[in-house]
């Protein structure tokens, strides 16, 4: 494949003539010999009446294709060697929902900076590679997964945080979306929503992330507020909104969707004092929760590795990783944070695509609706929907459960009884549930 193991190369280049308008991710860049076989793969396939979405290569590579709005397309190339030793259902079929995922993520983040018209309707393409180059850091993000923890990109629900006091950042937020002119806010946490207006919960799934994303990018830049136009990918593809973005404190950002009015001056001047210096004292215990995502309220089980916690309804997730204290001094070494962050990524992806129905919060085009026809076949066999599943491996044992309102991956040590994992599973989601509503 030319790339390192494990390192993924993104390609984005016109449907119409193959034209390359950049590449991101792998130090190791494809040649343009390469680039231009696997634009040339896939116009023949077309030519043929097949359409070539998804193939492995020998050595174990992957390549996905997908074709956005008849103008551009973006293919994205796996170089292999992530063979998930004792992970959770291997590693072949975890890699393609990713890199799917990963194309449709792509494509919405650039509409979000420069909306569907100048990306459907290309007029010159060295002016739209200079204009792409406003994605990359956005782009970078995803391919990168910089963020630990935030698990969005792959879900497609918010990443949020529970704050110990809800009530009074909720009304903070409201009545400072309200005073801007606005019905669309949220109070981001460490990279994560805390509390946000209705209007944005009203915002399609996809697109709370994305913003997220954003607001994560341009935080990451410093402390000065910015102004940035955005559309959104599916409720305003043509017409752009401002995103005002304001910091608090370090760590704590609040940002609103507005139109022309307020200035970003007064704004800021005006505004962000009055509402948020009353709640200083308030926001420092927020960021104080940390990557654990939940307040001290909540008692998580000794035995509970880490967790993600999904609500159907408002499209929200909470994840934490921490360490075991009752790990026996004898058995094996427990998986380190990152690697259980990477198990609960594939544990999620196994128990979704082979067991628990998704939310369809994605456009899939036919293609990968096509593609996806041996797993909706292998859930097919079942009687019934399946609520409960789980697996065994030598790092850990994984357990899943889904009611009507969520869905919990739970990691757990090797040394827990398989026959408990329910009992671990459900008394989690009670505990978490009754402290917090969520």
């Amino acid at each position: 494949m030319m790339l390192q193991d494990g390192s993924t190369q993104l390609l984005c280049l016109t449907a119409s003539s193959g034209v390359p308008l950049f590449t991101r991710g792998a130090s190791k860049q494809l040649p343009f010999s390469v680039i231009g076989s696997l634009n040339g793969v896939h116009m023949f396939g077309g030519g043929q009446g097949a359409v070539l979405s998804y193939c492995e290569t020998d050595t174990g590579g992957k390549v996905v294709w997908r074709v956005f709005q008849d103008s551009m397309m973006l293919i994205a190339v796996n170089g292999g060697g992530q063979q998930v030793t004792n992970g959770p259902a291997g590693g072949g079929k975890e890699e393609e929902v990713r890199l799917r995922r990963l194309l449709e993520n792509v494509w919405n983040c650039m509409v979000l900076v420069l909306g569907q018209d100048e990306l459907s309707n290309i007029r010159n393409v060295e002016r739209l590679k200079r204009d792409l180059r406003s994605c990359f850091s956005l782009i970078d993000q995803l391919l990168e997964d910089r963020h630990e923890g935030i698990l969005g990109n792959l879900t497609h629900c918010a990443d949020s945080l529970v704050p110990p006091n809800p009530a009074l950042l909720q009304e903070a937020l409201d009545g400072f979306t309200q005073a801007a002119e606005s019905e669309f806010g949220c109070l981001m946490v460490h990279g994560r929503i805390a509390v946000a207006t209705e209007k944005w919960w009203r915002l399609a799934p996809q697109e709370v992330v994305l913003l997220s994303a954003l607001v994560r990018s341009v935080s990451s830049s410093g402390p000065t507020s910015c102004d940035y136009p955005v559309f959104l990918p599916q409720g305003s593809p043509t017409v752009a909104h401002r995103l005002l973005r304001f910091q608090l404190l370090p760590g704590a950002d609040v940002c609103i969707l507005c139109g022309p009015s307020p200035s970003l001056q007064k704004a800021e001047s005006e505004l962000v004092g009055w509402f948020w210096s009353p709640l200083v004292e308030t926001l420092k215990d927020c960021l104080d929760v940390g990557d654990r995502c939940l307040p001290a309220s909540v008692s998580l089980r000794p035995d509970v590795l880490a967790l993600l916690l999904i609500n159907r309804e408002t499209r929200r997730s909470v994840s934490c990783v921490k360490t075991s204290t009752s790990h026996p001094p004898g058995d094996p070494p427990l998986p380190s944070k990152t690697r259980c962050r990477e198990l609960l990524k594939l544990f999620y992806i196994f128990s979704t695509t082979r067991y628990f129905r998704q939310e369809e919060t994605l456009c899939v085009s036919p293609e990968e609706k096509a593609q996806r026809g041996d797993i909706e076949d292998f859930s097919l066999g079942f009687p019934h929907q399946p609520l409960q599943c789980y697996v065994v491996t030598e790092e850990c044992k994984s357990f899943a459960l889904q009611t009507p309102q969520h869905q919990l991956f739970l990691l757990t040590p090797p040394s827990v009884p398989t026959f408990a994992l329910r009992t671990v599973a459900t008394q989690t989601l009670s505990n978490i549930t009754a402290a917090t509503g969520f």
